[in-house]
């Protein structure tokens, strides 16, 4: 990968994880779409996955998507076997649903497990980035691509990015404006102890005695 993309990539992967909680091995969700391209181009799906996303990936696939595979006939068994490969997700579907709809069921409104999602369907890519914080991949020829924040995720980046700054900007004023001290503020202050038994007369007050 090239240094100016994995640097772009790296900042958009601080964006997740910053501003959404994202936290690695990322959880990527593949589709029989993408795993039928990456075994077409004889493309290195768990390799390729850690270099674009800069730091370990997990990568799942759900039951649907599984037997989507298997739909597309014995010719492409090498496709199920790397599929197999990659964690099951459950997706809680009694009966195989199609792929796209099975995605969309298991990541809902909020995305709420953080997954990223790595598809060639172009459907699916579009309903998706309609949901904030969800990051896509897809594979152009032989080279994965993760695609650029969508409007609905710098939306809530905007919703987030002024809580941050509260919390960051208050943390360091409070520490800057306490002024270190040897004696501890809960104690109260010690009056100074005076000395005990009966005083004298004060010496300006007795009257000198006359000489003759």
């Amino acid at each position: 990968m090239r240094q100016k993309r994995a640097k772009t990539y790296r900042k958009l992967m601080n964006l997740y994880s910053i501003s959404f909680g994202f936290r690695t091995p990322y959880q990527v969700l593949v589709d029989a779409s993408f795993c039928a391209h990456a075994a077409q181009n004889k493309i290195d799906v768990e390799k390729q996955l850690d270099t674009v996303f800069q730091g370990q990936t997990k990568p799942m696939i759900t039951q649907c998507c599984i037997v989507e595979l298997y739909k597309l006939g014995s010719e492409h068994q090498h496709t199920v076997d790397m599929a197999k490969r990659f964690e099951r997700r459950k997706c809680n579907h009694r009966e195989a649903i199609e792929g796209d709809e099975c995605i969309r069921a298991v990541v809902g409104d909020a995305n709420k497990h953080r997954y990223a999602i790595a598809t060639q369907s172009q459907p699916l890519r579009e309903s998706l980035r309609a949901i904030p914080f969800v990051p896509i991949v897809h594979i152009n020829r032989v080279v994965m691509i993760i695609e650029p924040p969508s409007d609905a995720t710098l939306r809530a980046k905007s919703l987030v990015s002024p809580e941050l700054a509260k919390i960051k900007t208050s943390t360091p004023t409070a520490q800057t404006t306490s002024t270190p001290s040897t004696t501890d503020p809960s104690t109260p202050p010690q009056n100074k102890k005076r000395k005990s038994g009966p005083k004298g007369p004060n010496p300006l007050s007795v009257k000198k005695k006359k000489t003759k």
